[in-house]
């Protein structure tokens, strides 16, 4: 492992670095106005939410690495305190990365990538009519986090106004993740986009109290099959499968099938722990307790 020091890499490898080694960022394509009524589109991967009460979005237009300039999108929200940030998907991010080009102040990016705009409700700024979600924001505050090359400047935009395209929702009025088919930000030129099989589930620790995998069965966690990321989903459970469940699962076809096939317990157990590994990449976590418990009756439990 290298160990490397920020003040040792120059503004544009630390900014290479951290980009790779954070992500996929959501991406905030964010329209803002001049005084003079021009508009500007500029997307931001430096982007998130950070509050639902009151709903605050911040995103972080930097100055630019290369002279420590500031951008046109800082520049219009000092001067006009309004934003709209559109979410960002497959369908029109070619269009989005035009719009990053630095165009001249006074340039309308719309025109530039072929977006249309239609006005907002409550600001000036208009929004992207293609884009499937547009949240009209007051900017509260501009904090600049410094005055040199590569310096952000957090842009705290509260929501006063969400526009969501049906096409996007499910049959319960609900935003559907892989209709919305977002796309994420990595380093250099490298985009991901969330749906499909890039989905997966991640059952949140919140209601219930997991055991963690400090109580997980020495012989489990020392497994040379199971990664740490299975031991966690062995962890995220709050009550052990009852030792009759375990003991019913002995009929199981794959358990026997293990148990038909080997009479050396180094070996046996190898092969459960194989079969767990299985059913925790599928998701069924108390199914894969059961077979790594089985390991662990003692002999006359599994000749009964």
């Amino acid at each position: 492992m290298i160990t490397l020091n920020p003040q040792d890499l120059s503004t544009k490898d630390l900014q290479r670095t951290l980009q790779f080694a954070v992500g996929p960022r959501p991406i905030a394509l964010a329209s803002t106005i001049n005084r003079k009524g021009e508009m500007n589109l500029s997307p931001f991967s430096f982007y998130n939410i950070f509050s639902t009460n009151p709903p605050i979005l911040v995103f972080s237009p930097s100055r630019r690495g290369r002279d420590g300039s500031t951008k046109n999108t800082l520049d219009n929200v000092l001067s006009i305190p309004e934003v709209v940030i559109h979410a960002v998907t497959e369908k029109m991010v070619y269009q989005t990365s035009l719009a990053s080009t630095e165009y001249d102040a006074g340039v309308n990016e719309f025109v530039k990538a072929g977006f249309d705009s239609v006005p907002s409700t409550t600001i000036q700024p208009h929004r992207v009519k293609q884009a499937p979600i547009a949240m009209e924001c007051s900017v509260n505050e501009v904090k600049a986090l410094g005055d040199g090359p590569g310096s952000g400047n957090l842009v705290i935009c509260e929501i006063k106004m969400i526009h969501i395209h049906e096409e996007v929702l499910d049959e319960d009025g609900q935003l559907n993740q892989d209709k919305l088919n977002l796309v994420g930000r990595l380093g250099g030129d490298w985009y991901v986009h969330a749906a499909g099989d890039a989905l997966f589930e991640v059952e949140k620790p919140l209601i219930k109290k997991g055991i963690g995998v400090d109580l997980i069965p020495k012989a489990i966690q020392s497994s040379t099959i199971l990664s740490g990321n299975n031991l966690g989903q062995l962890g995220n459970i709050e009550l052990l499968p009852e030792e009759a469940d375990v003991l019913n699962f002995l009929n199981h076809h794959r358990i026997k099938a293990i148990f038909n096939q080997t009479s050396d317990a180094f070996e046996r157990r190898e092969l459960i722990h194989l079969y767990a590994k299985e059913l925790l990449e599928t998701g069924e976590v108390k199914k894969a307790w059961k077979a790594l418990l089985v390991d662990g009756l003692n002999t006359t439990k599994r000749k009964t």
